[in-house]
């Protein structure tokens, strides 16, 4: 493969990687506020987290604001120390205890999904954001 073509397949995997760990916190934190119940404060509550009515919100607008950084390629680096304290917290609150309980595959089953966006922040982070972002502007 010509030097060109591997470089602009390695700037749209950048920019792929981004835009769906970026999307997924986006739409999870407006979910939070869509469905506080489920997915917001109430949530937060049934798992033990303090202050859920503050921190269920403050979650959220971090995983809105953060979310859309890193579709964007904006402060990217700044964007990903947020979300991985996010995502740790809710492997820690949620995963584990499910480990503990109801062993390891359950447990791996329902964190799919989380050691995805954990592994996708920190890839990026390794990778940097590539020329498809406002960073690189």
């Amino acid at each position: 493969m010509a030097k060109s073509s591997s470089g602009a397949l390695h700037t749209f995997g950048l920019f792929l990687l981004r835009f769906m760990v970026g999307w997924v916190f986006l739409s999870e934190g407006i979910q939070k506020f869509l469905y506080p119940a489920a997915l917001g404060a109430g949530r937060f509550a049934k798992i033990g987290i303090p202050a859920p009515h503050l921190t269920a919100p403050f979650v959220g607008l971090v995983e809105i604001v953060c979310g859309a950084m890193l579709i964007l390629g904006l402060a990217t680096r700044y964007a990903i120390v947020p979300l991985l304290v996010s995502i740790a917290v809710a492997i820690a609150t949620t995963k584990f205890p499910l480990l503990v309980h109801q062993g390891f595959w359950a447990a791996m089953h329902e964190a799919r999904a989380d050691f995805c966006m954990l592994l996708g922040l920190i890839a990026i982070a390794c990778l940097g954001v590539g020329a498809f972002s406002l960073d690189r502007r």
